[in-house]
Protein backbone atom coordinates (compact mmCIF):
# COMPACT_ATOMS: atom_id res chain seq x y z
CA UNK A 1 0.00 0.00 0.00
CA UNK A 2 0.85 3.76 -0.49
CA UNK A 3 -0.47 6.16 2.10
CA UNK A 4 -1.68 9.94 0.45
CA UNK A 5 -1.76 12.54 3.29
CA UNK A 6 -4.50 14.77 2.80
CA UNK A 7 -5.45 17.67 5.53
CA UNK A 8 -6.32 15.62 7.90
CA UNK A 9 -7.17 11.89 6.52
CA UNK A 10 -4.38 9.51 5.41
CA UNK A 11 -5.38 7.38 2.42
CA UNK A 12 -4.56 4.30 1.87
CA UNK A 13 -4.23 2.96 -2.11
CA UNK A 14 -2.06 0.08 -3.58
CA UNK A 15 0.51 0.52 -5.22
CA UNK A 16 0.51 0.84 -8.77
CA UNK A 17 2.62 -1.04 -11.83
CA UNK A 18 5.84 0.54 -12.14
CA UNK A 19 5.14 1.79 -15.20
CA UNK A 20 2.43 3.63 -14.13
CA UNK A 21 3.10 7.71 -15.05
CA UNK A 22 2.35 10.00 -12.30
CA UNK A 23 -0.20 11.77 -14.26
CA UNK A 24 -2.31 8.45 -13.96
CA UNK A 25 -1.40 8.33 -9.88
CA UNK A 26 -2.99 12.30 -10.02
CA UNK A 27 -6.00 11.88 -12.11
CA UNK A 28 -6.86 8.65 -9.60
CA UNK A 29 -6.62 10.69 -6.41
CA UNK A 30 -8.59 13.83 -8.32
CA UNK A 31 -11.33 11.70 -9.02
CA UNK A 32 -11.22 9.79 -5.62
CA UNK A 33 -11.31 13.12 -3.64
CA UNK A 34 -13.66 15.04 -5.98
CA UNK A 35 -10.96 18.03 -6.57
CA UNK A 36 -9.63 19.51 -9.13
CA UNK A 37 -6.65 17.82 -11.05
CA UNK A 38 -4.85 21.13 -11.02
CA UNK A 39 -5.21 22.55 -7.84
CA UNK A 40 -2.92 20.26 -5.78
CA UNK A 41 0.43 19.19 -5.70
CA UNK A 42 1.78 16.10 -4.61
CA UNK A 43 5.11 15.98 -2.58
CA UNK A 44 7.03 12.83 -1.63
CA UNK A 45 10.66 12.96 0.19
CA UNK A 46 10.44 16.23 0.77
CA UNK A 47 9.97 17.12 -2.92
CA UNK A 48 7.66 18.07 -4.99
CA UNK A 49 6.33 15.54 -8.36
CA UNK A 50 5.80 17.50 -11.07
CA UNK A 51 6.16 15.34 -14.07
CA UNK A 52 3.45 13.88 -14.62
CA UNK A 53 4.94 12.06 -18.20
CA UNK A 54 7.65 10.49 -15.64
CA UNK A 55 7.04 7.29 -14.07
CA UNK A 56 6.34 6.21 -10.48
CA UNK A 57 9.87 4.42 -10.26
CA UNK A 58 11.52 8.08 -10.95
CA UNK A 59 9.67 9.33 -7.96
CA UNK A 60 10.70 5.91 -5.69
CA UNK A 61 7.54 5.22 -5.00
CA UNK A 62 7.14 2.11 -3.58
CA UNK A 63 5.77 -0.09 -0.41
CA UNK A 64 4.83 2.67 2.99
CA UNK A 65 5.86 5.25 0.58
CA UNK A 66 4.13 8.28 1.84
CA UNK A 67 2.78 11.00 -0.21
CA UNK A 68 1.39 14.55 0.77
CA UNK A 69 -1.51 15.81 -1.35
CA UNK A 70 -1.30 20.01 -0.65
CA UNK A 71 -3.82 22.78 -2.16
CA UNK A 72 -7.23 21.12 -3.03
CA UNK A 73 -8.92 24.29 -3.09
CA UNK A 74 -11.61 24.36 -5.33
CA UNK A 75 -11.16 26.66 -8.47
CA UNK A 76 -12.23 29.90 -8.48
CA UNK A 77 -15.86 30.22 -10.80
CA UNK A 78 -15.96 31.83 -14.04
CA UNK A 79 -18.74 33.61 -13.32
CA UNK A 80 -17.39 34.91 -9.90
CA UNK A 81 -17.74 39.02 -10.38
CA UNK A 82 -14.40 40.59 -11.23
CA UNK A 83 -12.58 42.41 -8.07
CA UNK A 84 -12.45 46.04 -7.98
CA UNK A 85 -9.56 47.45 -9.70
CA UNK A 86 -6.81 48.34 -7.55
CA UNK A 87 -3.70 51.15 -8.25
CA UNK A 88 -0.99 49.18 -10.20
CA UNK A 89 1.81 47.63 -7.30
CA UNK A 90 5.31 49.01 -8.06
CA UNK A 91 7.39 46.50 -10.15
CA UNK A 92 9.07 43.51 -8.03
CA UNK A 93 12.44 43.98 -8.61
CA UNK A 94 13.84 40.07 -9.90
CA UNK A 95 15.14 38.24 -7.55
CA UNK A 96 18.87 37.90 -6.72
CA UNK A 97 21.23 34.96 -6.32
CA UNK A 98 21.59 36.76 -2.87
CA UNK A 99 18.17 37.46 -2.09
CA UNK A 100 17.05 34.22 -2.53
CA UNK A 101 19.83 32.84 -0.39
CA UNK A 102 18.47 35.24 2.42
CA UNK A 103 14.70 34.14 1.82
CA UNK A 104 16.62 30.60 2.19
CA UNK A 105 17.75 31.45 5.57
CA UNK A 106 15.06 33.28 6.61
CA UNK A 107 12.40 30.60 5.94
CA UNK A 108 14.84 28.01 7.60
CA UNK A 109 15.21 30.44 10.43
CA UNK A 110 11.30 30.58 10.97
CA UNK A 111 10.89 26.72 11.03
CA UNK A 112 13.70 26.45 13.81
CA UNK A 113 12.81 29.38 16.26
CA UNK A 114 8.41 28.63 15.75
CA UNK A 115 8.83 24.86 14.96
CA UNK A 116 11.36 22.95 15.82
CA UNK A 117 10.56 23.88 19.66
CA UNK A 118 6.84 22.73 19.12
CA UNK A 119 8.13 19.44 17.67
CA UNK A 120 10.96 18.80 20.38
CA UNK A 121 7.99 19.41 23.06
CA UNK A 122 5.61 17.26 21.07
CA UNK A 123 8.35 13.99 20.74
CA UNK A 124 9.66 14.69 24.31
CA UNK A 125 5.83 13.77 25.36
CA UNK A 126 5.73 11.10 23.70
CA UNK A 127 8.64 9.58 24.88
CA UNK A 128 8.14 7.32 27.80
CA UNK A 129 11.36 8.65 30.30
CA UNK A 130 10.06 12.22 29.80
CA UNK A 131 7.22 11.85 32.46
CA UNK A 132 10.09 9.99 34.88
CA UNK A 133 12.53 12.78 34.18
CA UNK A 134 9.67 15.52 34.79
CA UNK A 135 8.89 14.07 37.79
CA UNK A 136 12.11 13.36 39.30
CA UNK A 137 14.10 17.14 39.16
CA UNK A 138 17.35 17.03 40.20
CA UNK A 139 17.77 19.29 43.16
CA UNK A 140 20.57 22.08 43.10
CA UNK A 141 23.12 22.32 46.11
CA UNK A 142 22.82 25.29 48.65
CA UNK A 143 25.15 27.72 48.29
CA UNK A 144 27.06 28.25 51.36
CA UNK A 145 27.41 31.57 52.73
CA UNK A 146 29.30 34.25 51.17
CA UNK A 147 29.87 32.10 48.46
CA UNK A 148 28.74 32.77 44.31
CA UNK A 149 26.03 30.30 43.66
CA UNK A 150 27.23 27.66 41.10
CA UNK A 151 25.90 25.84 38.53
CA UNK A 152 25.74 21.99 38.48
CA UNK A 153 25.41 20.18 35.12
CA UNK A 154 24.53 16.38 35.09
CA UNK A 155 27.70 15.02 32.59
CA UNK A 156 25.22 12.85 30.76
CA UNK A 157 22.71 16.03 29.68
CA UNK A 158 22.49 16.30 26.31
CA UNK A 159 23.33 18.88 23.67
CA UNK A 160 21.35 21.79 23.33
CA UNK A 161 18.57 21.86 20.83
CA UNK A 162 17.41 25.13 19.08
CA UNK A 163 16.86 28.03 21.56
CA UNK A 164 13.21 27.68 23.02
CA UNK A 165 10.68 29.63 21.18
CA UNK A 166 8.01 32.05 23.16
CA UNK A 167 5.04 30.33 21.99
CA UNK A 168 6.21 26.48 22.23
CA UNK A 169 3.50 24.47 23.39
CA UNK A 170 4.04 22.29 26.31
CA UNK A 171 2.14 19.17 27.22
CA UNK A 172 0.57 18.21 30.15
CA UNK A 173 -0.87 15.21 28.79
CA UNK A 174 -0.35 13.17 25.70
CA UNK A 175 -0.26 15.16 22.52
CA UNK A 176 -3.76 14.89 20.24
CA UNK A 177 -3.88 13.87 16.90
CA UNK A 178 -4.22 17.59 15.68
CA UNK A 179 -0.95 18.75 18.08
CA UNK A 180 0.86 15.87 15.27
CA UNK A 181 -1.30 16.98 11.96
CA UNK A 182 -1.05 20.79 12.62
CA UNK A 183 3.06 20.92 12.71
CA UNK A 184 3.30 18.17 9.97
CA UNK A 185 1.07 20.28 7.85
CA UNK A 186 3.28 23.79 8.58
CA UNK A 187 6.27 21.90 7.68
CA UNK A 188 4.96 20.77 4.39
CA UNK A 189 4.00 24.13 3.97
CA UNK A 190 7.65 25.48 4.66
CA UNK A 191 9.35 22.69 1.88
CA UNK A 192 6.88 24.03 -0.66
CA UNK A 193 8.05 27.49 -0.17
CA UNK A 194 11.53 26.80 -0.22
CA UNK A 195 10.53 24.56 -3.76
CA UNK A 196 9.27 28.03 -5.14
CA UNK A 197 12.31 29.56 -4.18
CA UNK A 198 14.23 26.58 -6.24
CA UNK A 199 12.56 28.08 -9.61
CA UNK A 200 14.38 31.73 -9.34
CA UNK A 201 17.55 30.06 -8.54
CA UNK A 202 18.32 26.95 -10.77
CA UNK A 203 21.55 28.58 -12.28
CA UNK A 204 22.79 29.85 -9.03
CA UNK A 205 25.22 27.31 -7.51
CA UNK A 206 25.61 28.99 -3.91
CA UNK A 207 21.76 29.79 -3.89
CA UNK A 208 20.83 25.49 -4.99
CA UNK A 209 23.15 24.49 -1.69
CA UNK A 210 21.62 26.55 0.48
CA UNK A 211 18.25 25.32 -0.60
CA UNK A 212 19.30 21.54 -0.58
CA UNK A 213 20.82 22.04 2.75
CA UNK A 214 17.44 23.59 4.14
CA UNK A 215 15.67 21.30 2.44
CA UNK A 216 17.15 18.34 4.34
CA UNK A 217 17.11 20.21 7.56
CA UNK A 218 13.20 20.86 7.60
CA UNK A 219 12.34 17.36 6.16
CA UNK A 220 14.80 15.52 8.80
CA UNK A 221 12.21 17.18 11.18
CA UNK A 222 9.04 15.93 9.90
CA UNK A 223 11.02 12.67 9.48
CA UNK A 224 11.47 13.04 13.06
CA UNK A 225 7.97 14.37 13.89
CA UNK A 226 6.46 11.58 12.11
CA UNK A 227 9.04 8.90 13.30
CA UNK A 228 7.79 9.84 16.92
CA UNK A 229 4.27 10.11 16.18
CA UNK A 230 4.56 6.35 14.47
CA UNK A 231 6.15 4.72 17.60
CA UNK A 232 3.95 6.01 20.40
Amino acid sequence: MIHVKWDREILHFPVPPPETKLGKLRTDLAEYTHLPLGSFKLIHAGAVMKDDSAPLTAYKIRENSTIALIGGHSLPSASAPAPPARPQPKVKEPPTEQSTITAIRSELDRVRTTLVPDVDALVDALTPSAATTASSPTSAPTPTSGSTPTQSFSSTAQAPRFPPHPTSASYTSKPTSSDHTRLSELLLQSLLRLDAMHLAGSDWPEARAERKAAVREVQGVLDRLDGAWSAR
